[in-house]
């Protein structure tokens, strides 16, 4: 059983890092600015001259230490394979998109990219195998630890990761309003739907 377990919930990471890709890429190339934690890297390299991966990588460390001290169980092998599947796919997928010269259709893909995005994280979040980015074990630890919903932590810190980003620098869109609006909701229906799942069930009242 146990064989089984780590074989479901790696397979689980995997397609949602992988769906978590697709999405974020369908939404932030369609033109309407950037998602909330990308514009807090384009602050810190308007601020640091540091380079946008550079940004994002002194960003990730930050956070996964503040949720080693703060809940450490939320760091696992699900983080390293994630970071390392998502950051793969996202370059192939931004090789592949296309988009439409017409603004509504963007705008629609968009949104439907923010929705598969979120759809991806609350799919490898609920393998619960360490979370997936750092970003999610920062917002999965202050929710479990004090018995948040995550929907509410994902909104507040998605508000603080724009504010920051826009005072340092960073560029606020429209694609920056509607992931702080979606994504949380979208994050925490997935996650308790999967973890209702007939499979879920199973393998974790067999830890």
């Amino acid at each position: 059983m146990k064989v089984k377990k780590y074989l479901i919930k790696t397979l689980t990471v995997i397609a949602g890092s992988i769906i978590s890709a697709y999405g974020i890429t369908l939404a932030i190339g369609a033109g309407f600015g950037g998602a909330t934690l990308a514009i807090l890297w384009q602050g810190l390299t308007n601020v640091t001259g540091m380079t946008i991966g550079t940004s994002s990588l002194v960003v990730a460390v930050a956070m996964i230490i503040f949720a080693l001290f703060y809940d450490k169980k939320q760091i696992n092998v699900g983080t390293i394979l994630y970071q390392i599947i998502y950051s793969f796919f996202v370059d192939v997928f931004t090789k592949i998109q296309h988009y439409t010269d017409i603004k509504a259709v963007n705008f629609f893909i968009m949104l439907l990219g923010i929705i598969i995005f979120s759809f991806g994280t609350g799919l490898y979040s609920a393998a619960d195998f360490g979370r997936g980015s750092s970003y999610e074990a920062v917002t999965f630890s202050l929710a479990e630890k004090n018995g948040w919903k995550i929907k509410i932590v994902r909104m507040v810190l998605d508000i603080l990761m724009v504010v920051i980003g826009v005072l340092l620098g960073g560029k606020f869109g429209i694609c920056t309003v509607a992931t702080v609006l979606l994504s949380g909701p979208v994050i925490q229906a997935t996650v308790n739907t999967v973890k209702k799942a007939k499979i879920f069930k199973t393998i974790n009242d067999n830890i």
